[in-house]
């Protein structure tokens, strides 16, 4: 029996309820990976000395009743997602020299979940992320339809994907990419670590490479793709600077570029850009990404409070690739700080602050004041764009002071 944390507790379908005294199996994996799925939960974790927590909408629960987990538990729940322990299997090489891997496990009903195993006080964990089956429309996401498929109609150019982990930008960019498969006739290369969403061929030929499988990392895979007549080319992450030079001359030699990166705005995003490399090469960069951003999408994921789920909100901004030369303007002249000032006045081309969109969805009584306040990078801007009337308490007052 399970301690009480002080967690949430869910009511287990009965394919887990079963088993929640059982120790580790593929049975019981099975069991708690439909849990999953049944649940509505996004993530799953197994760690020893925990129950199964789940992740659903956001907030951690736990079955209630769950048994405690072994470690004698999480070697069988590592085996069973990467097979037997050897020294040839570069997975568990990974563990053993690096502390951690990333695999991928297909359920026999199609579901598909990204694993990501590591370390901890000498233990393994699991933590399971399941990727949805189904390509959500620009509408479900909350995009703004016409603008971003006109932005995915452009020839060349580097679409960047922003926010914290777990905000939805795999899901984004593969409907991106969805859409592209079902419009364009395109040679489509996607690099990932692990393939998350498996693309079927449609209009567009779609070819897939896993990291470290089929390409030794995302910098190699795109530089030897270029020469494979690629039009378009996903990068799961552009998480070093080999990787974010790729991603740029591809963007610039005539490509469609979509990958992702960890900041929380688009101004940040082109500083975090630039200022990753040295010194002397920063003008270059800056050069290169002036002409080739096509567009920066960043990214929240916001517990609803009109229903269950979670809801995305967008700052939006189109850089000179897109068809905003503007943007490409202050990129060259270090002018990132007025950026703010043109993605408020430019929603004829699809821009818009994050703030704005959490205003509106505040205002439209979708998600807390709480939370659209405290997701905002600019709350003085936040609370300018809020319906004064949705506002708590007291905020009257914070708004007049940082006006005055």
């Amino acid at each position: 029996m399970s301690e009480d944390w002080g967690r949430p507790k869910v009511k287990a379908p009965e394919s887990v309820s079963n088993k929640t005294g059982q120790r580790i199996d593929g049975e019981v994996i099975e069991a708690l990976l439909d849990g999953c799925i049944k649940l509505d939960a996004s993530d799953l974790h197994l760690t020893v000395g925990q129950p199964a927590v789940y992740r659903r909408y956001g907030v951690m629960c736990e079955v209630d009743g769950y048994r405690l987990l072994t470690h004698e538990d999480m070697i069988e729940a590592v085996t069973f997602f990467l097979g037997p322990e050897s020294d040839d299997d570069l997975k568990w090489r990974r563990i053993h020299e690096m502390g951690g891997c990333d695999s991928a496990y297909a359920m026999p009903d199609g579901n598909r979940f990204r694993v990501s195993v590591f370390q901890q006080r000498e233990h393994l964990v699991v933590s399971l992320r399941l990727i949805p089956n189904k390509m959500l429309t620009f509408e479900e996401l909350g995009l703004p339809e016409a603008e971003v498929r006109e932005i995915l109609h452009k020839p060349r150019g580097l679409i960047l994907m922003t926010g914290p982990t777990g905000s939805g930008k795999s899901t984004t960019l593969a409907s991106m990419v969805n859409y592209i498969n079902e419009n364009r006739g395109c040679h489509i290369i996607t690099i990932e670590e692990p393939i998350e969403y498996y693309h079927q061929s449609k209009r567009s030929l779609v070819n897939q490479r896993e990291v470290p499988v089929d390409v030794a990392n995302f910098a190699e895979g795109v530089v030897r793709n270029m020469r494979s007549d690629p039009d378009v080319i996903l990068v799961g992450e552009m998480r070093d600077l080999e990787t974010m030079r790729a991603c740029l001359q591809a963007a610039e030699t005539g490509h469609l570029v979509f990958s992702t990166l960890h900041t929380v705005s688009a101004p940040k995003t082109i500083d975090r850009l630039v200022t990753a490399f040295p010194a002397i090469e920063q003008e270059e960069i800056r050069a290169m990404t002036s002409t080739s951003l096509a567009g920066v999408f960043s990214q929240e994921l916001i517990p609803r409070i009109d229903k269950d789920g979670r809801i995305a909100a967008y700052e939006i901004m189109i850089g000179e690739a897109g068809g905003s030369a503007a943007i490409g303007n202050l990129i060259r002249e270090r002018k990132t700080s007025q950026m703010r000032t043109t993605i408020q006045s430019s929603a004829i081309l699809g821009m818009q602050l994050l703030e704005s969109h959490l205003a509106r969805l505040v205002n439209e009584e979708k998600i807390s004041f709480e939370e659209g306040y405290n997701r905002s990078n600019e709350k003085n801007d936040f609370l300018n764009f809020v319906d004064k009337t949705k506002m708590p308490e007291g905020f009257e007052a914070v708004l007049v002071k940082e006006e005055g």
